[in-house]
């Protein structure tokens, strides 16, 4: 199995004021530098232990994409150090390393020796690596007919064609088509059962906390926050809502979870209760029974409108469902000083048994990246179980029910011939 560890990384580019500059610093190499040092990464460290999965988040222009390249050695550092064990399979830009006049065949073959196998090992996985890929005749195409994702799906079947003990991937598979990134997720979690180290950077929330041991955090060129997957996605949600400079929070509640709190505190949440139809506060919910959330939101500044939604979380952090008044045609216009609202979401409880999280969100519009008032993740812990109901599996309780018709038997006749024998 493979490793990597990363010492004080960092890179930088050099900048000049002019052109001129440049070509004075080249003739006159004793007159000293006439740049100055762009660094786009800086003293990142970090170390991926054997069989870890790791997921790379942070905005466009963080630096993710370089730090893969970094490690790769496709780029070369100004600082640092890089370790690693064991092969390398690394799937980065799209159609890095491919020549657009050449066969995908051809482009097969030369990627596949990149990687350092031999001719009869290449012959031997051909049949395997166009299965995969499943783009036909195309094969034998020039690679500039192909489309992005036809493109995408020839590197990363190459790329994976034998299992590495490194697999470092990059967004290239979001280029893809449905089908193909649910095919090639499943051949990561299969190299990830079988021991692959993996280095993976996504926007996809999804892919992070159902593939990923631990998650990094790249902002602004360092590293801003390393743990695990669910509370650092909650720390990169609150930042991304984070653009007029205000306060994240996290701290550890006695459930042991992290709460991510954020926004500009103009209006904040100032209690929240899961009630029963006859107003009784629970933490254990049947499945399938009536439920009301009950939100109070406390107005600290005169606000032009206010949008108020609710996020229901399984223990993994994935989505279960979420709703917001805007969506409801319920936005409430020129909240005053002092106000105190109070919201009632009623709603069938119809998951599957489980542990749930409540996050909530205080926004101007829709989305709380417009103007994020307050987001409050673990705003309320509750449990769902089945006592009264059928036994099912899986996240939601879809109350099926089933009708069966079946024909006659068709009647056999019995000839006279028969009867006298």
């Amino acid at each position: 199995m493979g490793s990597i560890k990363v010492t004080q990384l960092g890179k930088a580019y050099k900048q000049y004021p002019s052109r001129w500059s440049r070509l004075a610093e080249w003739l006159l190499p004793f007159a000293g530098p006439r740049h100055r040092q762009h660094w786009v990464l800086r003293d990142i460290s970090f170390e991926v232990k054997p069989g870890e999965a790791i997921g790379l988040i942070g905005a466009n222009g963080a630096g993710k994409s370089t730090l893969l390249k970094l490690i790769t050695g496709t780029s070369k550092t100004s600082e640092g150090t890089i370790e690693f064990q064991g092969s390398v399979a690394a799937l980065l830009e799209l159609g890095m390393g491919f020549h657009p006049e050449f066969s995908g065949r051809q482009n097969v073959i030369m990627a596949a020796q990149l990687l350092g196998l031999n001719l009869a090992e290449i012959q031997a996985l051909m049949p395997q690596i166009e299965a995969f890929a499943e783009i036909g005749e195309a094969i034998d195409q020039p690679l500039r007919t192909y489309s992005s994702g036809m493109q995408m799906r020839l590197a990363f079947s190459v790329a994976t064609a034998r299992r590495p003990d490194i697999l470092i991937v990059d967004e290239a598979l979001s280029v893809g088509d449905a089908y193909f990134q649910h095919k090639s997720f499943d051949r990561i979690r299969q190299f990830r059962r079988e021991g692959t180290t993996l280095l993976i950077v996504s926007h996809d929330r999804y892919a992070i906390q159902s593939i990923c041991d631990r998650a990094l955090l790249l902002h602004g060129g360092v590293l801003a926050l390393q743990g695990n997957p669910d509370t650092v996605l909650d720390y990169y949600n609150a930042l991304m809502a984070d653009r007029e400079g205000k306060t994240i929070k996290q701290e550890i509640l006695d459930s042991g979870h992290v709460q991510t709190v954020s926004g500009t505190a103009e209006a904040v949440v100032a209690g929240v209760r899961l009630l029963d139809v006859e107003g009784h506060a629970l933490d254990v919910v049947e499945v399938g029974s009536a439920v009301v959330l009950e939100v109070q939101v406390q107005v600290q500044q005169p606000i032009e409108q206010l949008v108020v939604g609710f996020l229901i979380k399984d223990r993994f952090g994935q989505a279960m469902y979420g709703i917001n008044t805007q969506r409801l045609e319920q936005v409430i216009k020129s909240v005053q000083f002092g106000e105190l609202l109070t919201y009632r979401f009623d709603f069938a409880m119809s998951l599957g048994p489980g542990h749930y999280s409540v996050s909530l969100s205080l926004s101007r519009q829709d989305s709380h990246l417009d103007r994020n008032y307050e987001w409050r993740d673990y705003s309320l812990v509750f449990h769902v179980v089945n006592t009264t109901r059928e036994n099912f599996v899986g996240c939601a309780w879809l109350d099926a029910t089933v009708a069966v018709s079946r024909p006659p038997p068709p009647q056999i006749a019995i000839s006279s011939s028969v009867l006298v024998q």
